[in-house]
């Protein structure tokens, strides 16, 4: 067992195994990803797993995930919102792994109890909460914290006006409406399915070149929405979008919602970093104004995933989501100072992931974590310098967070905004492809997305770049691939 006065014993030896596996797994990869195609890595997989057993086998396995991985610590691996965790985070996770406390009661998780409540206080600070009246939690991340944000705006907002049970009648009745961006993450759509309002209940408000949602639009959606008789539960915006790094207005958006009567939910799961950083702190200006807010820190905070945080500016508005189990939250208990954070989470079973993140703030400071976010602004500034610089690449817009948007365009190709739908669709396809052959040749991970709209000449490739170790030579070298590939694509 690894818990225990001799758990330490018994998981020194095999920790060693792990690091000496992680260490030749990665040896043997020998860059961002290994080479060759998906079905080529699946064989191997299954050939280790169809050959390992007995003592070797966590050696054996260890070395097949690490060779197998797409890692982030890698300055060529940049394509998504993943970051390579901090070391001193990473052991911290192991202690909680050893120990595995589950914070559904205070009898199986004391300490860690008391240390989320108490973080939870100090990121309610950050936000610019009142820390005494806000409440919330730890979850796997902004889909589980947009989902609980737009709970509790539903039972909020349609509190006294419709039961639970009778929501399959709001198609018919209430129409309840959530407005977010066409640039907001998928999970706002996904919520409102899950909590039986639909999909459809989503408003797409339109955005800027920036993907910023802009407000005139909002403006217009929930009048629009008002003279239908439809019923304006929530205002999504974003701090920080997934393909860009946009964050919408929120001083503006904030004050459209509470004129119409809206729940404000804040979905800052990537830009919440932003709040770490002096420099870059003003960007969320308007934050404190919001009922909900969701933030990640395994994105801009480097701790391994997952280290959601959900937030709410008010703890009585959580009151839909209290639970009272007799096994594990007595009321008698609680009256005699045992308190529980069952009511704070949709799951049961959860682990301390409050405690990777203390350590990680109580060893580097907000100060600390927030040189690694301005180090990792100035590598975005920096990469887009270079695309600007270069006749083949072309900036989609400057960076706002860490990310980067851009496209490959071939030498001596017309300006794209007069090119013909077709010439368009093939510089989607090989923008398309130049990824995928990097992929396949072990290269680099560059992210690939579309931007809003219809037709061809949508298709952009993205750097997200989280690794604060990465120079501006790391990213000169990961462009100099990308044109590489674009040119070998393009031309045949």
């Amino acid at each position: 067992m690894a818990g225990g006065v001799g758990g330490p014993a018994a998981l020194g030896p095999l920790l060693a195994t792990v690091l000496d596996a992680l260490e030749t797994g990665a040896t043997r990869r020998g860059g961002p990803l290994p080479t060759g195609r998906p079905a080529d890595l699946a064989a191997r997989v299954t050939a280790v797993l169809d050959t390992a057993s007995g003592p070797d086998t966590l050696a054996r396995l260890t070395e097949l995930l690490a060779h197998g991985a797409a890692d982030p610590a890698d300055p060529h691996c940049a394509a998504h919102l993943h970051c390579p965790p901090l070391a001193v985070a990473t052991a911290a996770d192991l202690a909680v792994s050893a120990l595995n406390p589950s914070q559904d009661s205070w009898d199986q998780a004391p300490a860690a109890t008391a240390l989320e409540t108490a973080l939870l206080a100090e990121l309610a600070a950050l936000v610019g909460y009142h820390p005494a009246r806000a409440t919330g939690v730890f979850t796997a991340g902004g889909t589980e914290s947009n989902l609980m944000g737009l709970m509790l705006a539903r039972d909020q907002k349609l509190d006294g006006i419709v039961e639970l049970d009778g929501l399959p009648a709001l198609a018919d009745g209430l129409r309840p409406r959530i407005f977010a961006s066409r640039a907001a993450h998928f999970s706002v759509q996904r919520a409102a399915a899950l909590l039986g309002l639909g999909e459809r209940a989503v408003v797409p408000v339109d955005v800027d070149r920036e993907l910023r949602m802009d407000p005139a639009a909002l403006e217009r959606a929930l009048a629009e929405a008002s003279w239908a008789g439809r019923t304006p539960i929530a205002v999504v915006a974003t701090a920080g979008t997934t393909d860009t790094g946009a964050v919408d207005p929120l001083p503006a958006v904030a004050e459209l919602a509470a004129r119409h009567g809206a729940w404000l939910h804040v979905d800052a799961a990537y830009g919440g970093g932003a709040l770490l950083s002096d420099r870059l702190a003003p960007l969320l200006d308007g934050i404190e104004r919001a009922d909900s807010v969701s933030l990640d820190w395994h994105k801009l905070g480097w701790l391994p995933a997952p280290a959601g945080v959900f937030l709410v500016r008010h703890a009585e508005t959580y009151v839909s989501l209290g639970r009272r189990a007799e096994y594990l939250n007595p009321a008698d208990d609680e009256q005699a100072g045992y308190p529980s954070l069952l009511g704070l989470s949709l799951r049961t079973t959860r682990r301390p992931d409050a405690f990777k993140l203390a350590v990680t703030l109580r060893t580097l400071g907000r100060a600390g974590l927030g040189r690694l976010v301005d180090a990792c602004h100035d590598l975005a500034l920096a990469a887009a310098g270079t695309v600007r610089a270069d006749p083949e690449l072309e900036l989609h817009a400057e960076p706002v967070l860490t990310t980067v948007v851009f496209r490959y365009r071939p030498p001596g190709s017309d300006d794209p905004a007069v090119l013909s739908p077709a010439a368009l669709d093939r510089l989607d396809r090989a923008n398309a492809e130049l990824r995928r052959t990097l992929l396949r040749t072990g290269r680099a991970v560059v992210g690939r997305t579309e931007l809003p709209g219809d037709g061809p000449g949508r298709v952009r490739l993205k750097l997200t770049l989280l690794n604060p170790h990465t120079t501006p030579e790391d990213l000169t070298a990961l462009l100099a691939e990308v044109t590489a590939a674009g040119r070998e694509v393009w031309r045949g």
